[in-house]
């Protein structure tokens, strides 16, 4: 099978979240002072357990790892919420509209800017259709559970993991 990511172009932007107009092959080494976008995908249950994916062991980039909800860069010509969409669709089939959403948070990058939504929604994963080439589980777990694999090493290690919890509960999560 052809890696679709040779073919992936991105948007490049400026420091301050301008597009430049030049488009960025993925694989390609960014320079200094380019920029592009990521986005995340935060899905909570009304229990307060978040919607985690396993990624493939053939996977570049922590291959068997269990990941927020869903995740990626946004594609030539689309914005944040598009890419969000997108993604969620790509990798566990789930189709939202998330036209009126603005992401919760975003986290600078040296090469970019990472855009995390935090929806609240009850998803049935008997439902849920994996994309093949990324990923091979999803489950709901709770703060506790998902700390302790991250402890433990199986969990990708993002350094707010517990903050996206309290998030959830409090100011800014979207109930759709």
């Amino acid at each position: 099978m052809a890696d679709m990511a040779e073919d992936e172009l991105w948007d490049l932007y400026t420091r301050d979240r301008e597009k430049t107009g030049v488009l960025h092959r993925r694989g390609d080494e960014l320079k200094e002072d380019e920029y592009h976008l990521v986005i995340h995908v935060c899905i909570f249950n009304s229990k307060n357990q978040l919607l985690i994916q396993q990624r493939q062991p053939f996977k570049e980039g922590w291959p068997n790892m269990w990941d927020v909800t869903v995740g990626g860069s946004a594609l030539q010509g689309e914005s944040s919420f598009q890419a969000a969409e997108r993604e969620l669709f790509e990798e566990i089939g789930l189709k939202l509209d998330l036209s009126d959403i603005r992401p919760n948070f975003t986290i600078n990058f040296p090469q970019g800017f990472d855009d995390y939504y935090i929806l609240e929604r009850e998803v049935d994963l008997t439902k849920l259709s994996l994309q093949e080439e990324e990923v091979q589980a999803v489950r709901w777990v709770s703060k506790e559970e998902a700390m302790r694999m991250q402890e433990e090493g199986a969990m990708i290690p993002y350094w707010f993991l517990d903050k996206l919890f309290e998030i959830k509960g409090t100011f800014g999560a979207h109930g759709i």
